[in-house]
């Protein structure tokens, strides 16, 4: 069964992402971050992939070199990084972070908003993914 971390800052979705991706708490996965000099209340990260690829890195996980288009719910790879809820302020883009986890037979998208009803997703047609970062989860992980 597919739990969900839940962000406990406004900005947190990508260390609650990689939390999620690693099996890691929220807690556990901001001092990670922040020992890396990584914070979620810094502008700079906001609009920003490097940081979320240094956290994987930093565990073995490896990612695409690059961000890809959306095409379909069925072209992506079983782990991903979904950028959604996309828009431009000021010139720069922004997204929330969530993960795409397909694993024996069921699919469900982990979304750490702390607003949401349910963080476990399966409402595809109310999320509108621009773009993802494909996901090679560490061995022996689901």
């Amino acid at each position: 069964m597919f739990t969900s971390v839940i962000q406990e800052e406004v900005s947190g979705c990508g260390i609650a992402s990689v939390a999620n991706i690693l099996g890691k708490s929220y807690v556990e996965m901001k001092a990670i971050a922040n020992g890396m000099g990584i914070e979620a209340e810094d502008e700079r990260l906001w609009s920003d992939t490097r940081y979320v690829r240094r956290m994987l890195s930093r565990f073995g996980v490896e990612t695409s070199d690059n961000e890809l288009p959306f095409e379909s719910w069925d072209s992506l790879p079983d782990c991903a990084l979904l950028a959604i809820k996309h828009h431009r302020e000021g010139g720069r883009d922004f997204w929330h972070w969530v993960v795409f986890r397909r694993q024996d037979g069921r699919v469900a998208v982990l979304d750490s908003a702390a607003y949401l009803p349910k963080n476990v997703r399966t409402d595809f047609e109310s999320m509108q993914p621009t773009w993802f970062i494909a996901v090679r989860p560490i061995q022996g992980r689901p």
